[in-house]
């Protein structure tokens, strides 16, 4: 109840429970029953044995969608999983909608509704487009911080056990979603794996979906079974399936918590070829490796834009080009002009760039970069790196606040460039087919 007044919700609030007649001021019903409202959604913390009763008396009253914070079902032993399947079959033969169990539910930022039953230590989410689907409770507000890291959110869902709602329900309402720009899942398992790949490839070609699929080992895979009690399956098969109707594989849980920021914000590129901008020459040869594990290549750079570089500075020609060298020598960083000659290169699709905390202030990049006419398909990303992690955290903060994909390691910011680049093949094949 304190995480909904701190997030500032306004709908109305009703507890029930036999046991108290009110709390923090606010009156307890003794049952789902005995509230004389309509009730939209429940959210159930109550011992798993009770919770039967509980979406049976929910079903009679009304109720539209029920989610159920208790675990010790299907995640337990075959007595939770008897009951789980209990709740399932009322969940199939009335109208009710159940998520859960064994979830934190979900979060609106654009109503507040958080319905986490853990205390959460600050009391906003940035809004953006950013939707979030997980079958584990780290998703949740109560162990991300999202206020300090400054992503833009617009659902947050922790499916829990699945016993109704799945992956193919929120990919289908998250289509449909105005507020919903990318879309990224952490799935243990796919519940109905035909009617996944349907909605999948529909919903691709209207919005990025990412997935990351935990289970890749034997030990992983068996671990499943007393996490949600989900069955792992092949992850050869997954990765065939999720390439054939247009899903965007991520291989940690921070890749697909932080990639979703560059599609909010930059364009898809034309095609894979990068330029890197740098200060240091080791960053620019890690950012190749790590381009070319991801399907990008290096930009051959026209004679003209390498003939700019040479006029600004003859150390600073090639790809990548280098800061630092001129920086060392005379303090000067001609940032926006090298960025400005590559964004203008038509042998360029898109620019990893490096960015040194402490070095230069947040202010001088975000004003050198809103002073740069940017062409609307060649997305830029950036890595802030230096000796200070308090400024760091604010050079990346502040970039992000202004609309720039800022990223801590230099592998998810070029991995980031990858992602939308096989987004754009993804909606470029499906539309010649």
């Amino acid at each position: 109840m304190k995480n909904l007044h701190n997030f500032g919700y306004s709908g109305g609030i009703y507890l029930a429970n036999p046991s108290y007649d009110e709390v923090q001021g606010v009156k307890v019903y003794p049952s789902i029953k005995d509230i004389p409202e309509s009730i939209d959604l429940v959210i159930i913390i109550t011992p798993a044995r009770t919770v039967l009763s509980i979406v049976k008396d929910c079903v009679k009253k009304g109720v539209k969608c029920v989610i159920i914070g208790a675990d010790g079902f299907a995640e337990r032993d075959e007595e939770g999983k008897k009951l789980q399947n209990e709740i399932t079959e009322i969940a199939r033969h009335t109208r009710i909608r159940i998520i859960g169990p064994n979830t934190v539910g979900t979060v609106n930022t654009a109503t507040g509704l958080v319905t986490a039953i853990y205390l959460i230590g600050y009391d906003k989410i940035k809004k953006g487009g950013i939707a979030f689907v997980a079958q584990t409770g780290i998703i949740g507000p109560q162990a991300m911080p999202y206020d300090d890291w400054g992503y833009g959110i617009s659902k947050i869902c922790d499916l829990g056990n699945k016993c109704d709602v799945d992956e193919s329900d929120l990919l289908e309402y998250l289509a449909d979603d105005s507020e919903t720009k990318v879309i990224a899942m952490h799935l243990e398992c796919i519940t109905s794996g035909h009617r996944f790949l349907d909605v999948a490839k529909r919903v691709a070609q209207k919005k990025p979906i990412l997935i990351l699929k935990p289970g890749r080992t034997k030990e992983s895979a068996k671990a499943l079974m007393s996490h949600t009690g989900s069955l792992a399956g092949d992850q050869k098969i997954y990765e065939s399936a999720f390439k054939q109707v247009g899903v965007i594989q991520v291989n940690s849980f921070k890749e697909l918590l932080e990639i979703p920021t560059a599609f909010l914000c930059q364009p898809l590129p034309r095609g894979n070829r990068l330029s890197i901008i740098t200060f240091t020459g080791g960053a620019g040869i890690m950012a190749m490796d790590i381009a070319a594990e991801s399907g990008l290549t290096l930009a051959k750079l026209s004679t003209e834009t390498n003939e700019k570089l040479f006029n600004i500075h003859p150390t600073l020609v090639g790809n990548p080009s280098d800061l630092g060298p001129l920086y060392a020598m005379n303090g000067e960083s001609p940032y926006g002009a090298v960025i400005e000659a590559m964004l203008n290169d038509e042998n360029v699709d898109c620019i990893f760039c490096v960015i040194v905390g402490g070095l230069l202030s947040a202010d001088f990049y975000i004003q050198t970069l809103n002073e740069i006419k940017k062409p609307k398909d060649r997305p830029m990303t950036f890595w802030v790196y230096g000796p200070s992690s308090e400024s760091n955290d604010q050079v990346c903060l502040e970039l992000r606040n202004n609309g720039y994909p800022v990223y801590l390691d230099i592998e998810t910011a070029v991995k980031a460039l990858g992602a939308m680049y096989r987004y754009k093949t993804i909606k470029n094949w499906r539309r010649t087919i």
